[in-house]
């Protein structure tokens, strides 16, 4: 598979000439391990294991760092925390910048030891798996969610589309976004989904939570592919499975820390009594959503009730991935008043509300706007012109309070 450009490749070099040490962080496969090979192709990269103590970098951490000097990339480092205080020793007596790049996969703990160990020293940055644009070779371009936001009254003109998709949109959603599909025929992506979720979702997180309850464990995993774009109800979530619900919320916080599982917070603003306090939970990728819920090919999906979701929980990821290659990435929630009005993604930065619908439909009007004219209503002169992302082809205002944005340009 050839070399795709990500959206991270000019932070990452940019930290580089800045920090001794670069963390980046991103579920399994996301492509995290190539990304740095590409830009770094002259340095040595170590990849550990859970089981095996590779060079005796565990038991001694002093050791194994006299043996590769630095520039080095450790993949994989939290499966090696004893190295941290070697590393922290070192940097500090070294002034050389773009000394150690380090990869992890799961957060549970990990950060913790890079803020204790590493404060001031490294910086961190997350990659997600591929937007569209990367795949389409774009990545090195600025997302356009970044002209947007610079410049929200010219939304038409910053997503006008450039050419006709590639795929049928059921095609693209039931594929997903992670690296390891994109040059996989059909038949196989049923095949990819199940190893990595035996792979790296139950053997990963298992070993992390020592969770000991396989079969409800796994029942869990699937109702959470079931509950993407929904709001988080842990008891709920517990009664269904029969676990109770500090488990459930247990067990959501290790999806997480294995980048598995996102929350996006509801907005509260100065209308607390006003809105849903309940933040909303997405599959980090809506391949892997599908094939939880046992859709067998595109048509299935486009079939499915589980259809509006799963377009959802796809440009949530896209519009999160952009935001994250910001300089400063803006906030993100969900707004919803006790009255229904809903914005599904709510970008703020400097003070400004940014609104993101998804609506699966090929057909738009101006009434389709109100969720976004409701948040005017409340919030006033912050709220900045919207967009709403839907399943046609054409680029153009609805009226003074969005644009709708056609899927396949972000």
């Amino acid at each position: 598979m050839r070399y795709l450009p990500r959206h991270l490749e000019d932070r990452i070099e940019l930290a580089a000439r800045h920090f001794k040490v670069i963390f980046l962080t991103g579920a399994r496969q996301t492509g995290k391990s190539t990304l740095l090979a590409h830009l770094f192709p002259d340095i040595k990269m170590i990849t550990f294991d859970p089981v095996q103590d590779l060079y005796d970098a565990r038991r001694d951490p002093d050791l194994f760092l006299d043996h590769f000097p630095p520039p080095l990339i450790l993949d994989e480092i939290q499966y090696a925390p004893e190295l941290f205080p070697a590393i922290k020793r070192r940097v500090d007596r070294n002034p050389m910048t773009g000394q150690y790049f380090l990869t992890g996969s799961q957060q549970f703990g990990l950060l913790k030891d890079i803020s204790e160990s590493l404060a001031g020293r490294a910086v961190s940055l997350h990659l997600s798996s591929f937007t569209p644009a990367e795949q389409t070779g774009k990545g090195r371009e600025a997302p356009r969610l970044q002209a947007w936001l610079q410049n929200p009254e010219q939304a038409s003109r910053i997503f006008q589309p450039a050419a006709p998709p590639q795929h049928p949109l059921s095609h693209t959603l039931w594929r997903g976004t992670l690296p390891g599909t994109f040059t996989l025929p059909d038949a196989l992506i049923p095949d990819y989904f199940r190893s990595y979720a035996e792979t790296y979702i139950d053997r990963d997180i298992r070993r992390m939570g020592q969770i000991r309850e396989t079969q409800e464990f796994a029942r869990f995993v699937n109702l959470s592919g079931a509950l993407t774009a929904c709001e988080i109800n842990a008891s709920q979530l517990g009664r269904d499975i029969g676990i109770a619900p500090s488990t459930a919320r247990q067990w959501l916080a290790m999806l997480s820390a294995c980048y598995q599982w996102r929350e996006i917070p509801a907005y509260h603003g100065n209308a607390i009594k006003r809105v849903a306090s309940k933040a909303k939970g997405y599959i980090t990728d809506a391949g892997l959503a599908c094939w939880l819920q046992r859709l067998s090919s595109p048509a299935a999906l486009a079939a499915s009730p589980m259809l509006g979701r799963i377009f959802e929980t796809f440009f949530v990821h896209v519009l999160l991935s952009q935001a994250g290659a910001l300089a400063l990435a803006p906030l993100a929630w969900h707004w919803r008043t006790a009255g229904g009005a809903e914005i599904d993604l709510l970008f703020e930065r400097d003070s400004l509300l940014y609104p993101v619908e998804m609506k699966c439909s090929t057909l738009l009007h101006g009434h389709d706007t109100r969720g976004i004219q409701a948040l005017k209503k409340t919030y006033g002169e912050k709220v900045q012109p919207g967009l709403i992302i839907y399943a046609g082809k054409d680029c153009r205002p609805l009226n003074e309070y969005a644009t709708a944005v056609p899927w396949f340009v972000l």
